[in-house]
């Protein structure tokens, strides 16, 4: 400790208060003593040096301390003393013997004008001896008279009254700490410090006051009655000790402080030995502090059998001094022994806390550790003797907790007390940084030091009441050791007395005589089943004949989904999509076409029927394909397995299917996964627990974790033990259920989930009947005999109260109205209301009463019970007792199965109710046992759930929320009317409908009352009679309309909004309008806004329906269940303050888990459930025996192993997750076959009408076309494409006879949706980045070693004559395909692309590079063509822009881009096309450079490329099957070809170089014989094509254009006098890819003006030039095409559906609407042009015409009169030129308002037109 005392005065003042209030807490029985931080801090703090004004107790108390230390600080260490086992209460003699002199010590100045005279105290009252020895002196009882010494008065004994519980006994121990006297003199009491008694009797010491020096004598009255002296009082066990120092001395074997966690938390034992003491080495800090840890429970094979075992610790061994506990010392250090525990608890183990780091970083040996460490006997000696009948005496083991400091020896029967580590585990807190620190609010000055904490503690356990310690030994055990404890005490008879207590009614008559005498009075009858009150009798025969009215209800069979789980199944199928996505190669999704399933639940035989029943009602088997029609409903069978002990058997039988199925997916579901989620191994230590490690052993076992083709998903409502920092599951494949308040859409859905925070709240509502309920009433009478009962578990004491209760709650409204006073008045109503229900109409139907009591044998127990009562009552037929033991199957008397019958209507003859749902309507009580509850769903009619049992046993989250769960469910908003609701929970419609208005008014709460007021109402029912209602019916039938009253909130929100002060409602905030909530938005959790809406102008009750049918209905669509809850989890479920989270969330949240650390950060009110579940994963710690606990991180990367098919589905108790489930498995199987599916394009051809027909054809069977009779051919100019329906058409002679009308009526203005059709993907099919298997993933790469590193970048040059500029390109080069190019022997500079040649024949290879533009479409574009290339060698370049280089890169690391110029990020397809074949010309000429040098002539190197569409998907061959004899249209055969064949078939043409572009007919369904009639057609191709870049070098694509180009340039090539060639056996299936690619730009203004603009039409993209027109955001040649296609009528009105007189357009072909008809001719000598002689034009088009066109070539057309014309230039200038250039003016008319320019600002250069009129 050091010498010094500056700068501990805090902590020693803080220390001195805590020590104080411990022994105030221990020693008073009655009054709570003021808690520590009210005497620390609202004291007025003061200087512990300064004596002036200061109060006396706390003076005193700081002047002890300050003498306490300064002395120890300057005591000599030579004798071997640890500074901590300094007594510093020796004698004075004993001071002597220090090296150090007494300090002086400072008394503190007497009261003015008090007695200072020594002998007399300071009311002047004489104390000594010979004045009082013959006086008689009143003492209170348990006093004594002892005799003090003055050192100024050494020859006077003077008086005091002490209390003797603060003397020590004949043996000079067991004084209590502290003191408390009495003074003789003046009679004055209640002296609690020596210190101030000192003062008080003038002894004026000049050392520390201690009453064990100055109190010497017991004083004793002689025969003769005088007082005198007795004998010494023997502070130092009888003065037997020969000195300190040899009391000190180390001896061999002496016992040690308690045990230290050994770093790697290793076994159990003791340690025995010699260790060398701190002191011993100089050392005199704070050494030997110690601590405990366990990791598993105790077991006495554990202990050495040395003759003295002491107890494992650090570096230091000291020897325990006994005698009395010290008063006042400076915490607890190895040497001061630990204070007389304050606790004394019936534990008959006490579970460990696991723990691995120790407490402080002192260093620790490689001891054996244990979790309760149980002293064995050792030979007598200087120990604490445990009593020998201790236990027998108490009843209890007392358990010793290690606080701080090392233990005594233990002599006797040391079997009977428990030495427990457990508090000392609390405080393990690790070495936390200052980051650490910040995170969770706190600085280190803030923290107590562990010695405090501990001190806390023990402060806060001895201030428990005698029920509080009870409630904290049973919160200390598991469920399944309560529920042991309670078998125990049954099987034994411990509960012979409680039982014996309970055969006499509240009123001491014999319970059952006087049951048998109500028998005897009522004959052979019995109360009537419905229909009749509850005096009205029948014979039993007659009341097993009475039917009830049908009431089909069919609402309940019917199974739907809803939307909030199709939202979450559409969530899980996401999931499962991103683990297939990952690229963990964990899950490939297009190999499976199957889905299968089976579902895993507990044990419980209703949960397995329940979800049979779902299956069956969902369908989902005939869905999935696994079931037929008929035998679906028996096969269901085979998908549900319990977890007990037969399913390992049936989960082999699922492995072996899993095993044989590799093309079936199937799905693990593992419902209810919170429950019993143990180890195997822990499972195999555990005895009489049947499910232990089951779910462990199927779950987790190699096969599963294995499985390539099994997913497996685990569904809880608790998921909290799931989410440990040892989870199993990613964090990332979390599926939480839909916040409920966040969904917009709720108004649409007909019922409203109603949960646990639902509950919480409701407590707000201020209503007369709240939903959550304590029952005050039995609380006082659990605990009355709690205390008569104190060795039993309260739960027994609890369950046969409550039997008595409903017991008494029935005769009570029988038979003998006398008990109505014994009961409480929530069970009174409780009965009331489910006895007397069936009887108010002629269906019989009632409410359910769920009892919730875990025992099995008490809820047997209490069936019995409760069924006597009730049978020798008569009421056999009015309602059912149902024992719900998981364990078993519903068992329901037969009259009320037929009675549950008739009201289904429709059920065969065998029918038995399976679920509790079944029982809906039936009046019944069910008394729900078993350990946990396990998702069973109850029928709407539960309307009361007991959860009066449920105590301190469930302290943790899970437990606690899944017992309120039970009463979980979707309530129908069609009662909720407006912001405010009454609801009226009595459900006596037919009383209330009788009371007249003013009655049923006088029932309301009165609004105006405050809410503050309102809501300490709703604690408890009895607390009802304060707003006038009773609450408790008397036998007067009349009054009874008042048992349960209804209640009412504000009617609207300006009532009380204003009403109530902002601190009524909580710290700063404005009182919340919380029946609102009960509208639109019950199920929201945020505050809804006061309603507008003033139309409701009084108070309106919403009152049951009066109707008899629907009375019991009527309710339980709007309400839902209530819920009584004992004390404890009232306490804890009712004290929500807002936000998401109810109290119980700071629990721990399961008993399978543990902290992490003691101090941690609160969880957030508002946390949403993926906030916790990430909250969790960082503060918890799965226990050994948790199935988890194996799981632990790798030592190395601190990473855990996540199964990567595992997923977890997370929501609410019954909000629906198994049907959400289902739905996921009918949608995942929906979504394998659209995986195995294609939409495709499914259009015909369009202008079949007036094509050119072919003259020359060839025959049918040939495989290539002969390129003389092809020559011959005519190109067919029509366009029969069916995306460009809606074009203009291409001018032919053919089309001047077409009748106009039918293309009138055929084109639609609106734009069409195209016609797709779905067909199965086949092997040779291209894919998008969705598609993984094991053959392409090579190809794919998506493997994390191969990132972009792998891939290098190189510029390749070129110049273009028609960019008239140098361009550079950027290829991506993967490693993989860097042998297609050929790179410079230095510095490998990209040369050149490697080109095959035409000679060439390779059948694992296609020629031709494929080069594939694509934008927008990184994910969806069919990229992967490594099936449809059937896994051959081939060159695909993917041709992207510069910006979406990244992400195309991302998604397809192991494929060569093409990356083009910046300048053409916004440019369209031309322009890709245009670099493409600029780069390949420009390559082929390097290539044929390379080969020439090399002896290869230049026209041998292979001169096509492919270019292909990022949509193609599948390719096909046709062919015409022969005809038969009728003259009937011949077959069409198609099969599915690859692109590989389809590629080689095509290279192979014959003399191929002599064609420019070859390519494929478009797919459709109505490819006809006729359409294939001609193998070959000269006419357009689009799409996918083979381009001879050789031929067609002077043939360019258009770069500027968006739309239309392909067009375009097989025009410009045909009329250049190139073949162009279509095979028409092989047909092409393009993909509707619905992203991406050619998409319109969103057209914007260039400056936002606001955000909110009408849309802009294509009339406005051009505009007068310097107009103040609003300029818009978009590329100037989109904007003048889009102008084109819209702006016909206004450019070329003549020209509409005029196809004889089309418009002219020269050198170009530009979509101008498709109500015209354009004529291509080009300008170019010696071109092939269309013949128009004759023909009369309505229009010109002149688009950016180039030097080719003259006046003379224009003045060879003839035009209409009225002709309009269109002239499109770069700029003004040019325009001008071209206008004088062509003559134009000659013949045409041109006024200044006729330019245009497009709607662009300068910097985007627009485009300029000016139009004119033909003269």
């Amino acid at each position: 400790m050091g010498n010094s005392y500056a700068g501990q005065l805090k902590s020693a003042r803080f220390e001195e208060a805590l020590h104080n209030s411990i022994e105030a807490s221990l020693r008073c029985s009655s009054v709570v003593p003021r808690p520590i931080f009210s005497q620390l801090y609202l004291d007025p703090d003061q200087h512990p040096f300064s004596s002036a004004d200061v109060k006396p107790k706390v003076e005193d108390l700081d002047k002890d301390l300050v003498h306490r230390y300064t002395q120890n600080g300057s005591l000599d260490f030579s004798s071997n003393l640890t500074v901590n086992e300094m007594e510093d209460d020796e004698d004075d003699e004993e001071m002597s013997d220090s090296n150090s002199p007494p300090i002086p010590y400072s008394q503190k100045p007497a009261p003015e004008g008090s007695c200072t005279t020594d002998g007399f105290c300071q009311a002047g009252k004489d104390l000594r001896l010979v004045s009082l020895c013959m006086e008689q002196i009143d003492i209170p009882a348990g006093f004594l008279l002892v005799g003090a010494k003055s050192p100024n008065l050494p020859e006077h004994i003077l008086v005091c009254a002490v209390d003797k519980r603060f003397l020590p006994d004949d043996h000079g121990k067991n004084a209590l700490l502290g003191f408390s006297g009495n003074c003789i003199g003046c009679g004055e009491r209640g002296f609690r410090y020596f210190t101030e008694f000192s003062n008080h009797i003038n002894l004026k010491l000049t050392t520390q006051p201690k009453k064990q020096k100055h109190l010497k004598y017991y004083l004793v009255r002689s025969s003769q009655g005088v007082l005198s002296k007795g004998p010494l009082i023997c502070w130092k066990e009888c003065r037997s000790r020969q000195s300190s120092a040899t009391c000190h001395s180390i001896k061999p074997n002496s016992s040690v402080s308690s045990t230290v966690t050994p770093e790697n938390g290793t076994t159990n034992g003791y340690k025995s030995g010699f260790i060398q003491t701190d002191a011993a080495n100089g050392n005199s800090s704070h050494g030997g502090k110690s601590s405990t840890s366990s990791s598993t429970p105790t077991r006495p094979g554990n202990y050495s059998l040395s003759p003295r075992p002491s107890y494992a610790s650090g570096d230091q061994a000291t020897m325990f001094i006994s005698g009395p506990p010290k008063k006042r010392h400076r915490g607890w250090y190895p040497g001061s022994p630990v204070p007389q525990p304050g606790l004394v608890v019936p534990v008959p183990t006490v579970r460990p806390l696991s723990r691995t780091e120790s407490l402080l970083s002192a260093p620790v040996p490689q001891t054996p550790l244990t979790g309760i460490l149980q002293p064995r006997p050792i030979p007598a000696g200087e120990t604490v003797i445990v009593p020998e009948n201790l236990l027998s005496n108490s009843g209890v083991r007392p358990v010793i907790l290690i606080g701080y400091g090392t233990l005594p020896y233990f002599y006797g029967n040391v079997g009977d007390i428990v030495v427990s580590p457990l508090l000392v585990n609390c405080y393990k807190i690790p070495q936390l940084e200052n980051k650490d620190l910040e995170q969770l609010g706190l600085t280190g000055s803030q923290l107590l030091s562990v010695e405090n904490m501990i001190l806390l503690t023990i402060q806060y356990l001895v201030r428990l009441g005698q029920h509080q310690s009870r409630a904290l030994a049973e919160s200390m055990l598991t469920t399944s050791e309560f529920l042991k404890e309670i078998s125990y005490e049954l099987i034994t008879g411990k509960v012979s007395f409680l039982a014996s207590h309970f055969k006499t009614t509240s009123l001491g008559d014999d319970l059952d005589k006087l049951l048998e005498k109500m028998q005897q009075r009522r004959g052979d009858s019995v109360v009537t089943p419905f229909d009749g009150d509850l005096n009205e009798c029948v014979s039993v025969q007659e009341a097993a004949a009475m039917i009830p009215t049908q009431n089909l209800d069919l609402d309940n069979e019917t199974f739907q989904i809803y939307q909030p789980q199709l939202t979450v199944a559409r969530k899980l199928l996401s999931q499962v999509c991103a683990i297939a996505d990952s690229g963990s190669q964990s899950l490939d999704l297009g190999h499976f076409s199957k889905v299968d399933f089976i579902i895993i639940v507990p044990r419980s035989e209703v949960l397995v029927q329940q979800t049979l029943q779902r299956i069956r009602q969902s369908g989902v088997l005939v869905d999935l394909g696994l079931e037929e029609n008929g035998t679906a409903y028996q096969r269901a069978e085979k998908y549900v397995v319990r977890l007990d002990n037969e399913i390992q058997t049936k989960f082999e039988v699922f492995m072996r299917r899993v095993k044989q199925n590799p093309y079936t997916l199937f799905v693990l579901v593992h419902d209810n996964s919170h429950v019993e989620l143990t180890s195997v191994i822990s499972g195999s230590l555990s005895l009489g627990e049947p499910s232990h490690g089951l779910a462990d052993r199927v779950i987790n076992c190699r096969e599963v974790l294995e499985a390539f083709n099994l997913l497996v998903l685990q569904v809880s409502s608790f998921p909290y033990t799931l989410q440990t920092q040892q989870s199993r599951i990613s964090s990332s494949n979390e599926v939480h259920w839909i916040q409920l308040d966040s969904m917009e859409d709720m108004s649409c859905e007909e019922k409203l989930y109603f949960g646990l925070n639902e509950y919480s709240k409701s407590l707000q509502w201020g209503i007369t009947s709240p939903l959550l309920r304590c029952d005050e009433t039995f609380e006082k009478m659990v605990n009355t005999l709690l205390e008569r009962y104190p060795r039993l578990h309260s739960m027994v004491v609890r369950c046969y109260l409550l039997i008595q209760q409903y017991s008494e709650a029935l005769m009570a409204l029988t038979t003998m109205a006398s008990l109505r006073d014994h009961s409480t008045p929530e069970t009174l109503s409780i009965m009331d209301d489910l006895i007397s229900s069936p009887g108010k109409t002629k269906s019989g139907r009632g409410h359910m009463l769920i009892i919730r009591v875990p025992s099995v044998q008490l809820a047997m127990l209490a069936k019995e019970r409760l069924q006597e009562v009730r049978d020798k009552l008569g009421l056999q037929y009015r309602f059912e007792i149902i024992l719900g033991n998981p364990a078993s199957e519903l068992s329901v008397a037969t009259h009320f199965v037929a009675r549950l019958k008739t009201w289904r209507g429709n059920e065969p003859e065998e029918w038995i109710p399976r679920t509790y749902q079944d029982l809906e309507g039936l009046p019944c009580i069910v008394i729900l046992t078993g350990k946990d509850p396990l998702g069973e769903s109850f029928p709407r009619s539960l309307k009361y759930c007991d959860l009066r049992l449920i105590d301190s046993s469930y302290l943790t989250r899970t437990a606690l929320e899944q017992e309120v769960g039970l009463a979980c469910c979707y309530v129908s908003k069609e009662v909720i009317r407006g912001p405010a609701v009454a609801l009226d929970l009595s459900g006596k419609e037919q009383e209330r409908a009788t009371v007249s208005e003013n009655d049923s008014d006088e029932l309301l709460i009165d609004l105006e009352r405050p809410q503050s007021n309102s809501s300490a109402v709703t604690g408890t029912s009895g607390s009802i009679m304060e707003n006038g209602v009773s609450s408790s019916s008397t036998a007067d039938k009349s009054q009874k309309q008042s048992l349960t009253p209804s209640f009412q909130s504000p009617a609207n929100s300006v009532g009380l909004d204003e009403g109530v002060s902002a601190g009524m409602a909580g710290a700063g905030e404005t009182l919340k309008q919380e029946c609102d909530s009960l509208g639109a938005h019950m199920a929201s959790s945020t505050t809804s806004k006061p309603s507008s809406s003033s139309s409701s102008s009084g108070p309106r009750a919403l009152l049951w329906p009066g109707q008899p049918i629907q009375g019991c209905r009527g309710l339980h669509t709007a309400l839902p269940p209530i819920v009584i809850l004992s004390k404890a989890a009232y306490s804890l479920l009712g004290s929500q303050r807002g936000g998401k989270l109810p109290s119980s969330s700071s629990l721990l949240p399961h008993a399978d888990v543990a902290w992490v650390s003691s101090l941690r950060p609160f969880l957030h009110k508002d946390m949403s459930s993926e906030e916790q579940s990430l909250y969790y994963r960082q503060w918890t710690s799965a226990r050994q025996h948790h199935a988890d606990y194996n799981n632990q991180p790798d030592s190395t990367s601190g990473t855990r192993t996540c199964h990567p098919r595992r997923l977890l589905l997370t929501g609410p108790p019954q909000v629906g997750k198994t049907g959400s489930y289902l739905q996921f498995l009918r949608i995942l199987f929906r979504m394998l076959i659209r995986l195995l599916e294609v939409d495709v394009y499914d259009e015909g051809e369009i202008n079949t009408d007036h094509c050119e027909s072919s003259e020359v054809s060839q025959s049918e069977g040939e495989p290539w076309p002969d390129i003389e009779s092809f020559s011959k051919m005519p190109f067919d100019v029509s366009v029969h494409d069916p995306k460009y329906s809606l074009m203009s058409l291409v001018y032919t002679e053919k089309l001047a006879g077409v009748k106009q009308e039918a293309i009138k009526e055929s084109k639609v203005e609106e734009p069409r949706k195209r016609e797709t059709v779905s067909m199965m993907l086949t092997k040779y099919a291209a894919y998008n980045t969705f598609h993984h298997c094991e053959q392409c993933h090579q190809y794919m790469d998506f493997t994390a070693t191969s990132q972009m590193s792998d891939s290098t970048l190189h510029a390749f040059t070129f110049s273009s004559s028609m960019l008239g500029e140098e361009v550079q390109l950027y290829f991506i080069i993967p490693k993989s395909k860097e042998s297609h190019f050929v790179f410079s022997k230095q510095g490998k500079h990209l040369e050149s692309m490697r080109l095959p040649l035409v000679s060439d024949k390779n059948l694992n290879a296609v020629k031709s590079p494929i080069f594939t533009p694509s934008s927008g479409r990184h994910e969806h574009g069919l990229l992967n063509l490594f099936h449809a290339m059937e896994g051959i060698s081939h060159l695909h370049l993917l041709v992207v822009k510069e910006y979406e280089m990244p992400l195309y890169r991302k998604y397809w690391p192991n494929h060569i881009m093409l990356v083009l110029p910046g300048m053409f990020n916004n440019a369209g397809v031309g322009a890709a096309r245009f670099l493409i074949k600029e780069l390949s010309y420009h390559n082929l000429e390097l290539e044929r450079n390379r080969l020439e040098e090399l002896g290869v002539k230049r026209q041998c190197v292979w001169p096509f490329i492919v270019v292909m569409d990022d949509s193609c998907v599948l390719w096909n061959i046709h062919s015409v099957q022969e005809q038969s004899s009728q003259p009937m249209e011949a077959g069409v055969s198609s099969k599915n070809v690859s692109l590989k064949s389809v590629l080689q078939h095509i290279e192979a043409t014959p003399k191929i170089v002599h064609y420019a572009i070859l390519g494929i007919q478009k797919w459709s369904n109505k490819l006809t014989s006729q359409s294939l009639k001609a193998p070959f057609s000269r006419c357009h191709v689009h799409d996918f094509i083979l381009l001879n870049i050789d031929l067609t070098q002077n043939v360019q694509y258009d770069f500027n254009r968006y739309f239309c180009e392909d067009v375009d340039f097989n025009l410009r090539t045909n009329s250049s006098g190139l073949l162009i060639c279509r095979f028409n056996n092989f047909s092409l299936m393009k993909k509707h890819v619905q992203v991406g690619g050619q998409r319109d730009f969103i057209i914007k203004p260039k400056i936002m003006v606001s955000e909110s603009l009408a849309p802009i039409l294509p009339l406005q993209y051009v505009c007068a030039p310097d107009s103040e027109h609003t300029l818009l955001a978009a590329p100037a040649q989109f904007l003048l095409e889009k102008f084109l296609q819209h702006a016909s009528y206004k450019l070329f009105p003549k020209a509409i559906h005029n196809f004889k007189s089309p418009v002219l357009a020269i050198d170009c072909y530009l979509n101008i609407g498709p109500e015209v008809a354009i004529c291509y001719v080009s300008s170019r000598p010696h071109s092939s042009n269309v013949n128009c002689e004759g023909v009369f034009f309505s229009g010109l088009l002149l688009y950016l015409c180039d030097s080719f066109v003259g006046a003379d070539l224009l003045k060879k057309f003839k035009f209409l009169k009225g002709a309009t014309l269109c002239v499109i230039c770069q700029d003004r200038s040019s325009l001008r030129q071209t206008i004088v250039r062509l003559e134009l003016e000659d013949e045409w008319q041109f006024r200044l308002r006729d330019e245009f320019q497009t709607a662009n600002s300068s910097d985007d250069k627009p485009l300029y037109f000016l139009t004119g009129r033909h003269v």
